[in-house]
């Protein structure tokens, strides 16, 4: 793998500003409407102060975290039998970076099809779990069934299940600490609504977020933090490199402070919301997004091997 001479960039943004699309500067447009009508609300970006990294350049891999690039596609609830078989035979074809843990999560119901036809470059995660032991919990899924699938990993704590099936802080900690308990890795989402990040509310809800987790699981051996601002997801609107620059080092930050300086430094924090081939790239270049969280690109085999393969942002030189 070539080494490309980038500096880094070393300034980054207030993570609370408005965010804005395309490169820095600039409110975002949102649309919406009701009864075929689209109405257009601006939203201004408002000024954030700018501060320096005290990071800089590195020589090598520009990663603040130890451990492999990591890349994680959700598929939600989205395929069919014929769909599915087509999207694992691309990945199958596609040609990976070695240096990167890959994991794909598809629904429930196709984890065995896709575990069984997988190259096993590609790891497996479930999108969900229960919070302990199976028994009488008409719909849910356990952690021992999802080991018996061979499944590595599990998503907890997405904004879809936090703020439309309405799972609570406490709850999703709880989920997280069973799942480690059973050996089961854990990509632990995070991330503020559109109205708290206007409100300057940003850390502050990460913050509480990361602290259920803190505060319910063994060990951060095996868990992957997944920061998804949640006017990003699915919207096409995606935070800026900077903005998600600083929100991650705010992150790390506050690991460092409230659980150790070791947890800080290897957990890996990794990026979602609206990526895709396009801007993969320039988001990865920064030093503390460790990879990323896919939805809809994650859908398109080809795309999901360009951010899988983004990782060689990562190498840059003082």
């Amino acid at each position: 793998m070539s080494i490309v001479s980038t500096p880094m960039n070393p300034r980054v943004m207030n993570p609370n500003s408005v965010v804005s699309t395309g490169h820095l500067g600039g409110g975002f447009r949102r649309l919406g409407g009701s009864g075929g009508a689209r109405s257009s609300v601006f939203f201004e970006n408002v000024d954030s102060q700018l501060r320096m990294s005290s990071r800089g350049s590195r020589a090598v891999v520009a990663m603040a975290a130890s451990g492999k690039f990591f890349v994680g596609g959700n598929w939600k609830c989205n395929g069919t039998k014929e769909s599915i078989t087509k999207l694992v035979s691309d990945l199958n074809e596609a040609k990976l970076e070695p240096d990167v843990e890959v994991v794909v999560a598809p629904p429930f119901i196709y984890i065995d099809q896709v575990k069984g036809s997988l190259t096993s470059q590609i790891e497996v995660s479930a999108q969900n779990c229960w919070i302990g032991n199976g028994g009488a919990f008409t719909g849910e899924i356990s952690v021992d069934q999802l080991k018996d699938l061979g499944c590595q990993w599990v998503i907890l704590g997405h904004s879809e299940r936090r703020h439309i099936i309405k799972e609570d802080d406490e709850f999703i900690g709880k989920k997280a600490a069973y799942a480690l308990s059973r050996g089961v890795g854990v990509i632990a989402c995070i991330g503020e609504l559109l109205s708290e990040r206007v409100a300057g509310k940003t850390s502050e809800v990460c913050f509480k977020q990361l602290k259920a987790f803190a505060d319910a699981v063994p060990s951060w051996d095996n868990v992957v933090i997944a920061y998804e601002p949640v006017w990003a997801i699915g919207t096409g609107k995606v935070a800026t490199p900077q903005q998600a620059q600083e929100v991650h080092v705010a992150v790390r930050d506050w690991l460092k402070s409230n659980v150790s300086a070791e947890v800080a430094s290897k957990t890996r924090i990794i990026y979602g919301g609206s990526v895709n081939g396009s801007n993969c790239a320039e988001l990865a270049e920064q030093e503390d997004i460790d990879g990323f969280l896919v939805g809809g690109a994650s859908l398109k085999g080809p795309e999901f091997a360009t951010i899988v393969n983004s990782v060689t942002s990562k190498k840059v030189a003082a």
